[in-house]
């Protein structure tokens, strides 16, 4: 399995401007540029889309070892909060916090933790990344 996504740049770092295009299509032409990376300009940026791709993959993950454990989610909600610091020349992301919320009837709290802890580090994404990893999590009764 292969996923790709393109990158267009045109200009200078600070003035320039690019877009962002997946083949799914779900980004077509999407803008970002400097304002919308490190000030808050409407657009997207990467750390968000790695923000958005590690709370994507840590849900899906979870479900999967919930369903594993047999039982299902009713609902699971991740927010995933990349941090993005200096770094010598550049910039670097030294974070990624998950925060869930979560309703599995019929599951106690030991095994849940056991389980988001584990999806937690087995998920590609959290794979891929060389940052801190932190897990917050609810079980809603």
């Amino acid at each position: 399995m292969i996923r790709k996504a393109r990158a267009v740049w045109r200009g200078t770092g600070r003035d320039g401007d690019g877009d962002l295009t997946t083949d799914s299509g779900v980004l077509k032409s999407s803008p970002y540029s400097f304002k919308t990376r490190f000030e808050n300009e409407p657009g997207t940026n990467p750390e968000e889309l790695i923000a958005a791709a590690h709370a994507g993959c840590f849900t899906m993950q979870l479900a999967f070892l919930i369903q594993r454990a047999g039982a299902a989610a009713e609902k699971l909600e991740t927010e995933a909060a990349v941090s993005v610091v200096p770094d010598g020349e550049g910039f670097k992301i030294d974070r990624s916090a998950l925060t869930l919320k979560a309703k599995v009837p019929g599951m106690d709290q030991a095994k849940f933790e056991d389980l988001a802890r584990t999806a937690e580090k087995v998920c590609p994404v959290s794979r891929l990344m060389n940052a801190e990893i932190t897990l917050d999590l609810t079980l809603e009764a």
